[in-house]
């Protein structure tokens, strides 16, 4: 363990490390996700941000270095539920019905979710927060297609994938869409989604510590922090203030000097191109203040993950309980919000009623309180009445040392985080280790399978069940191979790559293959596809058979139009991702 990471150890890794747990007492496996943070945001990856009870646990347990998502919500969700690559489990764009199985926008029933697997290995099934996995968010939804539908046995959280955190749009308990007035079992003295994510996940445990203690359980808390918009209390954003006058490139720096000191980077690694210029910022307060209510998102999620673990400490299941926090894509460039509101506010606003729905997920909307929603320059974030991103520049900072962004499959697209924190079934040597074995959400199913004991079926329902993939995790957490049999790949917006061993071959949409050797090039800045056109050339192989026996293609489905307007071609000139899209 690095002195620079030693020093933030917190007092809520203090649980005593046990040796390996027995296969007669599974763990428990409480699987955490965040929405939209960058690959160093945490302070345990080199990050500013105020994190100690992330970091307490990474200092306990083990790092990966080079875990991997999606690059989106939507088909990071498939995968982590289902251990299939996303258009295997029929989302491999978002919530769009396209017309191909591969993207149907919704989990389809030849794949099982871990809760369904879980479940008859004896497991309580509970998740709060974020699902977007299914198209329908109003009344007349389909029920099966919710968590309820899925495998849990107790769901609070929205359907939707993005939304105000003072007045979320499709928050649901169990089956019943509920407003935050509403709700029959929550009432916080003030509501922030946040906090309620947490709170209700600390409830469940209490539940399941009274109504079958005997039983473990499987945990599910999708945070919606930091997702736009840049919302916050006060009281949270007060402590930044100031904190990010200085601009991108002293923060990045910092990070960058961070990150090779705690060991996450070599010491000859290099630092990608900065995406933006603070001289050139115009209102630099505005643009400091996105950042600061970022900061302060992300530390209300820490100390909500700190709650929950001190109720795992209380009621003694800590030891034997298994924690996996990442995030579900890269940093985001997304302009949302960031230009004004071309709509006026309607001359009739009137506040919402108890049990009137909140129609919107993103601008143009109005408060629960009937304000108008505002955003552009000028707007400082924070407020309810707010909705506004943080913009290239600090995302750019997010993703040191990478290039690009959520979306994409270059590494600042789909590096995550990976803590692993396990007394009972990580040595007490491994404790604070970086663990270098590239690995991806299409273990996550295949580690818990092996832990749990778990059988995964051939079918459900009469349904053939396709065959997971991934492998488990277990061996990583102390420090033996994985034996990845393939190697791993990524298909999104037409934007493609695989990985095989310390190589990376990666293109966007409509552009040539690019190679990197990550082992020595992380932030992708040295193309040697000229130099080794034979290793292009098997890899492109291998990811065009990947590609068809997973319903990847025709690539370019995501684009579908009407019926009457064909799909785009593979080739077509490429487009900026829509970053106007509600619910991304």
């Amino acid at each position: 363990m690095s002195l620079a990471f030693a020093a933030m150890i917190s007092p809520i890794s203090g649980s005593r490390a046990a040796e390996p747990a027995s296969a007669s007492k599974p763990p428990n496996i409480v699987l955490i996700m965040s929405d939209d943070m960058g690959y160093s945001d945490l302070g345990c990856y080199g990050g500013e941000h105020v994190t100690p009870n992330l970091d307490a646990l990474a200092a306990k347990g083990v790092r990966f270095t080079e875990f991997y998502n999606n690059a989106r919500c939507c088909p990071t969700r498939a995968s982590l539920m289902t251990g299939l690559y996303p258009h295997e489990a029929g989302i491999g764009h978002m919530m769009e019905d396209r017309g191909h199985d591969g993207y149907r926008g919704v989990l389809n029933r030849n794949c099982v979710t871990i809760a369904e697997v879980l479940k008859p290995a004896g497991y309580r099934t509970y998740m709060t927060g974020k699902w977007h996995v299914a198209p329908g968010i109003g009344p007349r939804a389909d029920r099966a297609t919710w968590p309820l539908g899925r495998g849990f046995e107790k769901f609070y959280g929205t359907i939707a994938g993005a939304g105000s955190y003072f007045d979320p749009a499709a928050l649901v308990r169990q089956d019943t869409l509920i407003t935050v007035e509403n709700d029959p079992e929550y009432h916080p003295e003030s509501f922030y989604y946040t906090d309620a994510i947490s709170d209700n996940a600390i409830r469940f445990l209490r539940q399941h510590g009274s109504e079958s203690p005997e039983k473990p359980f499987f945990l599910y808390v999708a945070y919606t922090a930091a997702h736009w918009p840049m919302h916050a209390p006060e009281a949270a954003m007060a402590k930044y203030r100031g904190k990010f006058d200085s601009g991108y490139a002293p923060l990045r720096e910092a990070r960058f000097r961070r990150m090779k000191e705690m060991g996450l980077l070599p010491a000859n690694a290099e630092l990608s191109a900065i995406a933006e210029d603070w001289d050139a910022v115009v209102d630099k307060a505005w643009e400091a203040r996105t950042k600061e209510v970022y900061a302060a998102m992300i530390e209300i999620m820490d100390a909500g993950i700190g709650r929950i673990v001190e109720q795992l400490r209380t009621s003694n299941q800590l030891d034997n309980t298994l924690i996996l926090f990442l995030q579900d894509n890269g940093a985001c460039a997304e302009k949302t919000g960031r230009e004004a509101n071309k709509q006026p506010a309607p001359a009739d606003l009137k506040p919402l009623g108890r049990d009137d729905l909140q129609p919107k997920v993103s601008p143009p909307m109005q408060t629960r309180d009937g304000r108008w929603v505002r955003t552009g320059p000028g707007v400082m974030a924070g407020p309810a009445d707010t909705y506004i991103a943080y913009g290239r520049g600090w995302a750019n900072e997010s993703n040191t040392p990478f290039r690009e962004y959520k979306h994409w499959t270059h590494e600042g697209g789909i590096s995550t985080p990976l803590i692993a924190h396990w007394p009972a079934g990580i040595r007490p040597d491994r404790a604070g280790s970086l663990e270098r074995q590239p690995g991806h959400l299409v273990d996550l199913m295949a580690t818990c399978v092996d832990l749990a004991g778990a059988a995964y079926p051939l079918e459900k329902d009469g349904q053939p069940i396709r065959p997971r993939q991934g492998v488990s995790l277990r061996p990583a957490f102390n420090g033996q191979p994985l034996n990845r049999p393939g190697p791993i790949f990524w298909e999104h917006e037409g934007n493609r790559a695989v990985r095989e061993g310390d190589w990376k071959l990666v293109a966007k949409e409509g552009r040539p293959w690019e190679l990197y050797n990550i082992a020595e090039d992380r932030a992708e800045l040295h193309d040697l596809a000229s130099s080794q056109p034979d290793r292009v050339n098997d890899m492109v192989a291998k990811w065009t058979a990947f590609a068809a026996r997973s319903g990847v293609l025709p690539l370019g489905t995501w684009r579908a139009q009407p019926a009457s307007r064909p799909a785009a071609r593979p080739g077509a000139r490429p487009e900026a991702p829509r970053a106007d899209r509600a619910g991304d």
